[in-house]
């Protein structure tokens, strides 16, 4: 099949291409040629940019069997492409995300849960709050212009090689540093996340197989305390969420960390049975750990919860509990 990638040089976009290349597939990208691109020699590079005007003229005259979008973020440039695109791919599978949820806290999240209200049509700014908002839009138009031949993907955090996010692979980098290693919550809080190559897998089946609708696309939903056996830490030191708070530590400096009765808490219970009755394949969560720790050895990651600073955190911890 030719797959037309909107995106496709750096993380889940890379996986992606790389799984159709690997089904025997015949793969274009479009993208603006600002990101690094240690694609295969054989993936055609189309330069573009939909959020101007003429930005999809290298597309003319062109036909595709199906274009996977894995960089629309704002309601003009997926207008853009889904216009263009209308009648000259077969499928349009639109890579959104679980933050379309109106209600994060629902367990578990499923895909006819309420979603938020769309961004307006002319907001490009891309933040924390605009972001499922944004994303319900994008969904809105594809569906719109494509009707049973869109396909919308939801995943969770992705996770897995070249995710340069710095959240998942903190844990595995962490882990591998060995010593008293400060764990959020009790271990009985939940974390999940989709292996960025199962996704990719899954794209490529959705395709190959011609199916639309929408999926969840999450992964193996573990305790706390099973992920840190995951990840082989050895020496936990468990500090519950609300001292988390007083010591100043978040999500930005835990990633991942959603206690089980946050307001966002449903995130960490996305239900994936309509994905996995459609074919959906879980690589075990100690793959996913162990090949992202194999990649971020040698990625130079910068994170915001440092040795010095977690020290500081675990004596500041003990000296309370001692108070």
């Amino acid at each position: 099949m030719d797959i037309l990638i909107l995106g496709g040089t750096q993380f889940v976009g890379r996986h992606i291409v790389l799984a159709f290349l690997a089904g025997g597939h015949r793969v274009s990208i479009l993208t603006r040629g600002q990101s690094p691109d240690k694609l295969p020699e054989n993936v055609e590079r189309l330069r573009g940019d939909r959020a101007d005007s003429g930005g999809l003229d290298t597309l003319a005259g062109r036909r595709w069997d199906a274009c996977v979008d894995v960089s629309g973020y704002t309601p003009a440039a997926v207008r853009a492409s889904a216009a263009g695109l209308r009648d000259r791919v077969g499928r349009y599978v639109f890579v959104s995300t679980v933050s379309v949820y109106a209600e994060p806290g629902r367990h578990p999240v499923r895909e006819d849960d309420p979603l938020l209200p769309p961004a307006p049509e002319d907001q490009t700014e891309v933040t924390g709050a605009s972001y499922g908002p944004l994303k319900v839009a994008c969904e809105q138009i594809v569906q719109e212009a494509f009707g049973d031949r869109a396909t919308i993907l939801r995943p969770q955090i992705v996770a897995g090689p070249f995710d340069r996010t710095a959240r998942y692979p903190y844990w595995p980098d962490r882990a591998s540093g060995g010593g008293e290693t400060l764990l959020p919550g009790s271990g009985e809080d939940h974390v999940q996340v989709i292996d960025a190559r199962d996704l990719a897998e899954f794209t490529v089946r959705m395709v190959e197989q011609n199916v639309g609708g929408v999926f969840n696309v999450a992964g193996p939903r573990l305790s706390w305390a099973a992920f840190a056996g995951v990840l082989g830490v050895r020496q936990p030191v468990w500090v519950p969420a609300e001292a988390l708070e007083r010591l100043g530590l978040g999500f930005r400096e835990l990633p991942l960390f959603l206690p089980e009765h946050s307001k966002q808490a449903g995130l960490m219970d996305v239900d994936n049975s309509r994905a996995l009755a459609a074919g959906l394949s879980l690589r075990d969560p100690a793959v996913t750990a162990r090949d992202t720790r194999a990649w971020s050895a040698g990625a130079a990651l910068t994170y915001a919860l440092t040795p010095d600073r977690e020290a500081q955190a675990l004596a500041a911890w003990r000296e309370e509990q001692a108070g």
